[in-house]
């Protein structure tokens, strides 16, 4: 059995067999960013807040990390993006559109210091847009005024990258950017092309140098092609409400970490050792650049009992 193989076979049990201290979690991250060793998956698992304020959010995003023991804080972002005055769509420049945000990002550094990664949440501008009107009036302004629709989302994205970039001097190792729309639902492929993927590329550009950066994809197999060149050293995706399995990801993906492999939607009632058979499956399937997560965000509802689970799955 090869080495890696086996730890990871071994899950907790790797660092005492080999007579070692476990790994800390940015040692586990760093060594699966670049494809090494690990004891054991370094995992991440998050859920929406919802509004609150700096402090309760840092707070909460703190209390979360602690108790479900996580490697890698994705720090969710539930505060609104400034509105316009007038027209949704009639948009200003913001040099820091989400100063309660930064504020949250800066008193968990100062809480974890180097101790662990730490991830900044942004929304893609197509989302961004969404919530500043409606799906339906998003769609609306681009069949009818399709050059004000990019303008918005221009002004939108210029905005994000001012905010990726304070956020990284906050102290985050990178940003997670979500991207909802890569999907027949919401967005062609010639329209994705169009009005979304030139600003979703811009940003993760913006922050190219940040030790971690992930795009979190909404996908359709018809729009990988699309996405597969973005920029960010992680892709994280659903491969339960995709259908688009990691083996499948790794041909698309080939140097990239694959994040994922379990279930966000059915997660509550998931046992601990079928969280870990989707883990061993993921594994199998990824290869060595592997971080374990849901694919998305696992319901705001959770238990604290079921959080626990991931944890308890790569540790027993």
């Amino acid at each position: 059995m090869k080495r890696r193989t086996f730890l990871l076979a071994a899950g907790g049990t790797a660092a005492a067999i080999y007579g070692r201290a476990p790994l800390s979690s940015i040692e586990r991250v760093d060594r699966a960013l670049s494809g090494g060793d690990v004891d054991r998956p370094a995992i991440s698992l998050w859920h929406h807040f919802g509004p609150q304020t700096p402090q309760d959010h840092a707070r909460r995003t703190l209390e979360f990390h602690k108790a479900y023991r996580t490697d890698l804080i994705k720090v969710m972002s539930d505060f609104p993006y400034p509105k316009s005055p007038g027209a949704w769509h009639e948009l200003k420049e913001e040099r820091n559109p989400f100063p309660n945000q930064l504020r949250a990002l800066d008193l968990i550094r100062r809480d974890v210091g180097n101790r662990v990664y730490f991830i900044e949440t942004l929304f893609n501008s197509w989302n961004v847009a969404e919530k500043l009107s409606s799906r339906d009036e998003v769609r609306r302004l681009k069949e009818s005024d399709p050059t004000a629709l990019l303008h918005a989302l221009d002004v939108i994205t210029t905005s994000q990258i001012h905010h990726a970039k304070q956020a990284l001097a906050a102290g985050a190792s990178g940003i997670l950017l979500a991207v909802a729309n890569a999907n027949n639902k919401d967005l062609s492929v010639d329209d994705y092309l169009r009005f979304s993927a030139p600003f979703d590329r811009r940003i993760l550009e913006a922050v190219s140098h940040a030790k971690i950066n992930i795009l979190h994809l909404h996908v359709d197999r018809t729009h990988v092609a699309a996405v597969r060149d973005l920029p960010a050293a992680v892709v994280n995706y659903s491969l339960h409400v995709t259908g688009i399995s990691l083996s499948e990801a790794r041909k698309q993906f080939p140097e990239r970490v694959l994040m994922g492999g379990i279930d966000e939607v059915n997660y509550r009632t998931l046992s601990v050792p079928e969280i870990r058979s989707q883990w061993k499956a993921a594994h199998t399937a990824s290869g060595a650049k592997f971080l374990l997560s849901p694919g998305c965000s696992v319901p705001n509802e959770t238990s604290p009992e079921d959080l626990r689970k991931l944890e308890q799955a790569v540790r027993s």
